[in-house]
């Protein structure tokens, strides 16, 4: 498995990117287009798309199906990114698929003239295993944007575009409008197009897109969406309409954060569209039972995820000021912490300050460190942000990230009535090592 993960890392990582379909469209070719043996629900956006993968792959589940699940990054082994039937492949299955494309894409290495990326070799053995399987549906997150994303060459008839913020501004578009156009290049001609609230001008792209491939769109807010919810013990309560108007009511999810519950309303719609429920195919409701059931199970690895009490430490994968701002109010409603303290560490293309702004009012101090990749923010440059945002008496500087944490705990630990916490948080990677300090799989 090492071996192969090293041949995986010497290939473009997967910030980088060069905006064509050519190598994975000649990889699909050569293997005989494996993404076409399946039906596929294809998920895009700036934030939500994992946790809304999941919540789908889980409600398939439920109803029966065998399910492929693509997602990423990971939060600590390669292997989750392709999950069947909603675990992560076995080591053995990763390496067995790897070794049987890998003569392939060698030869679409020296037919192209650049190589294929990391990313791109993964998507493809992500293809072949669940071709290989075999699945009766396949749950595809996107990696960046949609239209030149190594995932778009399926053809999915269910596309979902969860919220759209500024991230990668470099390669997508300086505007939510700009980001907008590339991640609807998923809506493929004929299709629906489940979307949530979105800021106007990404909306705009969106429907744009919808008209010019004759696409059906269905609107968060318009034809589904969240009635009701509250709090409760473990995650929420909710009620959510469907794409026939017919009310699902008492769903647990045992997840925290109005995100979240508007990220099942996408789950909800995708299913429903999946199966043609609302539409001239299907009837005007799922099996509330089996809804009830496959909610109920759902997880969400590094997503405001209680990973210690006596304090509490909570794991999350924010990693932008869009994804902070969702994180920050969710911590609010769901936690009553007397003091915060967060240990932060990010990645170098991502706007550090926006993101401590975000973060800035709920947290009493912040540990300041890096994680162990060369992506990370040098932690002096981080920390001199933080002085910015924070005030130099608020700000901790720990290089290691494991010494981050103990100082975080310790600091948490002073609070004389109790009730004081810990956020880890900035990036997946840094969530990923901070669960395995803790002990976690």
């Amino acid at each position: 498995m090492r071996e192969i993960e090293t041949a995986l890392s010497t290939r473009w990582p997967e910030n980088k990117i060069e905006p064509s379909l050519d190598r994975m469209r000649a990889l699909m070719d050569i293997l005989g287009q494996p993404q076409r043996a399946y039906p596929a629900i294809h998920i895009t956006g700036t934030n939500g798309k994992t946790s809304t993968a999941r919540m789908i792959e889980q409600l398939l589940n439920t109803f029966e199906l065998r399910t492929g699940r693509y997602t990423s990054p990971h939060v600590e082994s390669v292997t989750e990114r392709i999950s069947l039937d909603g675990a992560p492949i076995s080591v053995e299955k990763f390496i067995e698929t790897y070794r049987d494309i890998e003569p392939y894409v060698q030869m679409v290495d020296q037919q192209q003239p650049i190589a294929m990326s990391f990313f791109e070799v993964l998507t493809g053995m992500a293809y072949a295993a669940f071709a290989d399987a075999p699945v009766d549906v396949a749950v595809v997150e996107v990696g960046m944007g949609g239209t030149w994303d190594a995932t778009n060459v399926i053809d999915a008839a269910v596309s979902v575009i969860t919220p759209i913020g500024l991230d990668h501004t470099d390669r997508l578009g300086n505007t939510t409008g700009e980001i907008g156009a590339q991640k609807a290049g998923i809506i493929k001609t004929g299709g629906l197009a489940v979307v949530s609230q979105q800021p106007l001008d990404a909306a705009e792209s969106i429907l744009r897109r919808a008209v010019e491939v004759d696409a059906t769109v269905a609107r968060e807010g318009m034809e589904f969406g969240v009635i009701r919810r509250e709090v409760a013990v473990g995650g929420q309560m909710v009620t959510l309409r469907g794409l026939g108007g017919a009310e699902y009511e008492d769903i647990f999810i045992p997840l925290h954060g109005a995100y979240q519950a508007h990220n099942a309303a996408l789950a909800l719609c995708a299913v429903e569209a999946f199966f043609g429920v609302g539409g001239k195919a299907g009837g005007d409701r799922l099996d509330i039972d089996k809804v009830r059931q496959g909610f109920s199970g759902v997880s969400s690895p590094g997503r405001l995820e209680v990973i210690r009490r006596s304090p509490t430490v909570i794991l999350d994968a924010a990693h932008n000021p869009h994804g902070a701002q969702a994180s920050v109010e969710a911590i609010r409603e769901s936690f009553g912490f007397s003091k915060l303290v967060g240990v932060i560490a990010t990645s170098g293309d991502k706007d550090a300050a926006g993101f401590l702004e975000a973060f800035e009012p709920i947290l009493a101090e912040v540990v300041i460190t890096e994680n162990s990749t060369h992506r990370a923010t040098p932690v002096d440059q981080l920390a001199a942000i933080a002085v910015e945002v924070f005030g130099e008496d608020r700000v901790r500087v720990e290089p290691r990230l494991d010494d981050a944490i103990e100082a975080a705990i310790t600091a948490a630990e002073e609070e004389d009535l109790g009730g004081a916490g810990v956020i880890v948080t900035g990036s997946v990677i840094t969530i990923g090592e901070a669960r395995i300090l803790f002990g976690r799989k």
